[in-house]
């Protein structure tokens, strides 16, 4: 496992003036991705998981917080105090069959959706991808999670599109940053 990528650590300002820092997971999280888990509203635990549980089960929770910081990372949002933050999103990529390929999945507290949240967590985590050479992201959306859609979408460069058994099949790329304006020389 690689060590905790500490580089990857943030704060960062939402457009409503909310401030809150992003940070890699570590092993620790484990019992906070279920009191997250818990906090959110059933028709959002549904776009995330396709199923409602009572609760995150400890072991996918174990298995959730415990990345190697390459092939399996996630980032985690946290709101408030330094010494005990509310965990309000994670983003996260696992390894697909492909090297260079990683599926990406998201979720936001539903009090923090429409806030641009989502917006930041994609960027961080396909920069956080780049780095580690990955290039290709598959993303399986509910088709009817139109929201999730949209942002991936807007935000990245879609390569395929399929839908089927009510499951839209996303491949993308992060999309290039704007080239700087050239200047013009004297003549």
């Amino acid at each position: 496992m690689a060590a905790y990528p500490k580089e990857l650590e943030r704060e960062v300002t939402l457009p409503d003036g909310a401030r809150l820092r992003l940070r890699p997971i570590r092993p620790e999280d484990q019992d906070r991705l279920s009191t997250f888990y818990d906090r959110l509203s059933r028709h959002t635990a549904y776009q995330r998981f396709f199923t409602v549980m009572k609760r995150l089960p400890p072991d996918w929770a174990r298995l959730l917080a415990n990345v190697d910081y390459e092939r399996r990372l996630a980032l985690l949002a946290e709101h408030g105090p330094p010494e005990a933050p509310e965990l309000v999103g994670v983003a996260r990529y696992e390894p697909t069959d492909q090297a260079d390929t990683a599926e990406i999945a998201f979720v936001i507290q539903d009090g923090w959706q429409d806030r641009g949240l989502g917006t930041l967590m994609l960027d961080a985590l396909l920069a956080a991808a780049a780095a580690r050479g990955i290039r290709r992201f598959r993303a399986y959306v509910l088709a009817s999670n139109m929201r999730m859609i949209d942002l991936l979408v807007r935000f990245t460069d879609v390569q395929e599109r399929v839908t089927g058994s009510g499951v839209t099949e996303l491949l993308l790329v992060r999309r290039p940053a704007p080239a700087p304006p050239q200047g013009r020389g004297a003549p």
